[in-house]
């Protein structure tokens, strides 16, 4: 083994294709031997392209009206959407009004283009990446159980890192967990901080190493750190401010924390909280988000050297 491993964290891709081809480009520019994409990787929503009169489409864009003429301009506007994280679906004005009408079948529709676009992705892995670069790719709080199948049906070449204790290299063992405590939008992988807890009781067992050989590869962040801020939110979900400026307020794990607290490990990557890109220390446990500007096509991320002594160096990216 070389005497340094580079680590590349990123997270919260969400659906963004362009941010995910700048990802797999990172061991060319960056020298990186382990590339983490740890969480929420599925988009938020399905965008109708409907189909008014032959060769002519319509859709919604960030609240206005966007015309497509033929294949070559629709094709542009489809590849606009994935860039950003939809999920563009071309159909006639007789889907589309149905469809209005039968949300399950919105929802099929969702989990099928989730699945589609992240299995052409791990493809992508497959195809441009050398082997000797290791892949960890696992889902977050917003992602459907859906995927898990698509990530493991791909475990030749990519690790899903869920329920066990993954060995990096110097034998520094990860940690991986997706869930986070409650938040506003009843996502489906959240829970109560006491279950929160007896997941993490569970998964300390895995460790087969010193603590502080550890690396967490936790989505949620620890509570009350440089890296959980987050605007309040009103009643109405929107941000809250005083004398025009926007109240953050601190919406980490508690659960999370104090596992850290209590075992101490070497390092802590995490995400979920797109406006926290910083990074900060729970005890003498270096914790980091890269924090996320997906729908801008932006990557963010975190390159940290390792070495069998620890952590050498370790920097932030975005491009």
């Amino acid at each position: 083994m070389a005497e340094k491993v580079r680590i590349f964290h990123a997270v919260d891709v969400h659906g963004s294709e362009l941010v995910w081809r700048k990802w797999l480009n990172i061991p060319k520019i960056h020298n990186a031997n382990i590339l983490l994409f740890c969480g929420d990787l599925t988009g938020k929503l399905i965008v109708p392209v409907v189909e008014e009169k032959p060769g002519h489409y319509k859709s919604m864009l960030y609240g206005r009206w966007v015309k497509a003429k033929g294949e070559k301009e629709l094709n542009k506007l489809l590849e606009k959407f994935k860039s950003i994280g939809f999920y563009p679906h071309v159909c006639s004005k007789d889907e589309y009004e149905y469809l209005k009408e039968h949300p399950e079948e919105v929802d099929k529709l969702f989990h099928k283009y989730m699945v589609e676009r992240l299995d052409s992705w791990l493809n992508m892995v497959e195809e441009k990446l050398p082997d000797d670069v290791m892949v960890v790719v696992m889902p977050g709080n917003d992602d459907a159980q859906v995927i898990d199948e698509t990530i493991k049906a791909h475990s030749d070449r990519v690790i899903y890192p869920l329920g066990k204790a993954v060995n990096l290299c110097f034998n520094y063992e990860m940690l991986s967990f997706e869930w986070v405590n409650p938040t506003p939008w009843n996502t489906p992988r959240e829970a109560p901080e006491e279950k929160l807890w007896e997941m993490l009781e569970d998964l300390a067992n895995k460790v087969t190493v010193d603590w502080d050989k550890v690396i967490l590869n936790f989505h949620c962040p620890p509570f009350g750190t440089e890296i959980d801020l987050a605007p309040k939110l009103d009643k109405n979900l929107k941000p809250v401010t005083f004398l025009g400026e926007v109240i953050f307020v601190h919406v980490g794990s508690k659960s999370v924390r104090k596992f850290i607290e209590q075992y101490q490990p070497m390092l802590g990557l995490h995400g979920h909280i797109h406006e926290s890109s910083a990074a900060d220390r729970v005890g003498k446990t270096l914790v980091i988000n890269p924090g996320s500007e997906y729908s801008e096509g932006i990557l963010r991320g975190f390159l940290i050297d390792l070495t069998k002594d620890g952590i050498e160096k370790w920097w932030k990216i975005e491009g």
